[in-house]
């Protein structure tokens, strides 16, 4: 990273940024234009393959800024579905980790927005070694190009729900939305985006305002405060009630409806009686739940409801009238869960990230 220092990360600047630049180095702005397509939809690791501008250009961007490449140091391949969980290296020397998964509706990858995460939520392997940084938007943006590279596939969907808590980056969260949906680069749309949150609540506002087109999914797991407090940290802040009253802004400024992904953990949060108070919490609401069976992590002793339980908590809330799916568990044989394949890695480091 020492050669980046002084330098402008280029990857992280939009493209309203990236011609005031070239306007200030007194370029004309269409290099803008040429850069960013090279940038965002060649998606080209170096500048020397950005053959349509000229040497002398090239190497002003070579002394004066930065592209944010990440490497792939391990790539694990589920033998059950085809999943790809993502090791990369940072060019600090941390490490994150993504996943790539397979649907009948296209590739989704879901995405780390930090180092570690400081939220310290009980079944989460995430959040175990705490926050170490915020991810730039270029290193968001990476972990979808890298992944695009590695796999030759698009990717038509993108989860922020991997390592880190995305409203507690919001500027950069932001900043890589507008990338990642500008139309002279990757192009994606917000629908395709899914932002899962553990429900800071100011920030939920503050994105609201924004009335961006994606989708804010809620880690509820639970539907009493007090129970709550007991798995996530977080509820010690702020309370369900004052997440729902934050989620109905979001609906009533975007018009999107809202996820709640309720981890189902044995003996914790898993009884009928659960499963009617949060039909009352959700009634009315344009809302469906993401039922989660809890992914084991060796360093808690959480159990996962078994499957018929799963789906006597599903027929309940259905019976309620409220929307509700089973999330199909992905990459289970190749440590799965948030955080667990980084973990791992810090651990045969002698517990160092880099």
């Amino acid at each position: 990273m020492s050669e980046s220092i002084n330098k402008v990360d280029i990857l992280s600047m939009t493209y309203g940024e990236l011609e005031e630049y070239f306007l200030n180095i007194n370029e004309k702005s269409f290099r803008a234009k040429q850069t960013f397509k090279w940038l965002h939809s060649d998606r080209v690791k170096t500048y020397d393959e950005m053959s349509n501008l000229s040497k002398n250009l090239r190497e002003i961007l070579k002394e004066n800024t930065y592209i944010n490449n990440i490497e792939a140091i391990d790539v694990l391949t589920s033998k059950e579905d085809g999943t790809k969980k993502f090791l990369f290296e940072l060019m600090d020397g941390n490490v994150i980790e993504s996943v790539f998964m397979r649907y009948h509706h296209g590739n989704s990858v879901c995405i780390s927005t930090q180092v570690g995460c400081a939220m310290g939520c009980k079944f989460c392997a995430s959040t175990l070694d705490g926050l170490t940084r915020n991810l730039t938007a270029s290193e968001m943006l990476s972990q979808i190009y890298e992944i695009t590279r590695i796999t030759g596939e698009r990717i038509s969907n993108i989860v922020l729900m991997g390592s880190g808590e995305p409203l507690h980056n919001y500027d950069n969260v932001l900043k890589f939305i507008e990338l990642i949906t500008d139309e002279n680069g990757y192009n994606l749309s917000g629908r395709n985006i899914t932002l899962s949150t553990c429900g800071i609540v100011p920030n939920i506002y503050k994105l609201a305002d924004c009335k961006l087109q994606i989708t804010l999914a809620i880690s509820l797991h639970s539907t009493t405060d007090e129970r709550r407090k007991t798995l996530m940290p977080i509820a010690n802040k702020y309370s369900i009630d004052e997440i729902l009253k934050a989620t109905d802004y979001f609906f009533e400024q975007t018009g999107r409806r809202i996820s709640f992904e309720y981890c189902l953990v044995a003996n914790e949060n898993d009884t009928m009686e659960d499963a009617n108070r949060l039909s009352k919490l959700l009634n009315g609401r344009n809302a469906h739940v993401n039922l989660i069976p809890v992914n084991p992590i060796k360093e808690r002793d959480f159990k996962s409801t078994n499957m018929e339980f799963v789906h006597k908590f599903k027929n309940v809330l259905e019976k309620n009238g409220i929307n509700v799916t089973i999330r199909r568990e992905m990459g289970r044989d190749i440590n799965g869960a948030c955080g667990q394949l980084r973990k791992s890695y810090i651990d045969s480091k002698g517990g160092k990230n880099r």
